[in-house]
């Protein structure tokens, strides 16, 4: 699928305001909301866009802490040690990535005392597991919401 520059406006859109209607974008592009659907269709079915989901503020809901830990694995137990911490309500995000560290991992957590309980009930008990680096947020200037194009 070639994605045009209307494509392009109407993703950056729809990053930007996930709830905005064929009509508003329509109005934006001086397309149609038959149109808008249609392109936003095809998007969908190209795989272009993934999915549709509201960005929630983690303080908001009591989870007060957001540590970001970098877990190097034996290398036979890298995806049984990741499809385990996937499956973990406190890990908002688990990568495989090059370098030094074979796994980047995003958890969020209510408080320091659950930090500490996810980190050695949870983390250190998983076997394959070589070494853990953690990095407490302090403070958040940028959130990514969508791919900016």
């Amino acid at each position: 699928m070639k994605i045009d520059e209307k494509d392009k406006k109407i993703l950056e859109l729809l990053a930007n305001d996930g709830r905005m209607s064929y009509v508003d974008i329509g109005k934006e592009l001086g397309l149609s909301r038959v149109a808008v659907r249609e392109r936003v269709n095809q998007l969908i079915e190209e795989e272009v866009i993934e999915g549709f989901s509201a960005v929630i503020n983690s303080e908001k809901v009591g989870k007060q802490v957001s540590a970001f830990f970098e877990v190097d694995c034996e290398p036979s137990s890298l995806v049984d040690v990741a499809e385990s911490l996937a499956e973990n309500p406190s890990v908002a995000s688990c990568y495989q990535m090059t370098g030094p560290s074979t796994l980047h991992m995003h958890v969020l957590v209510e408080d320091f005392t659950k930090l500490e309980s996810f980190i050695n009930k949870e983390l250190y008990s998983l076997k394959g597991i070589t070494r853990v680096e953690s990095h407490i947020l302090l403070r958040r200037f940028k959130n990514r919401k969508g791919l900016k194009l």
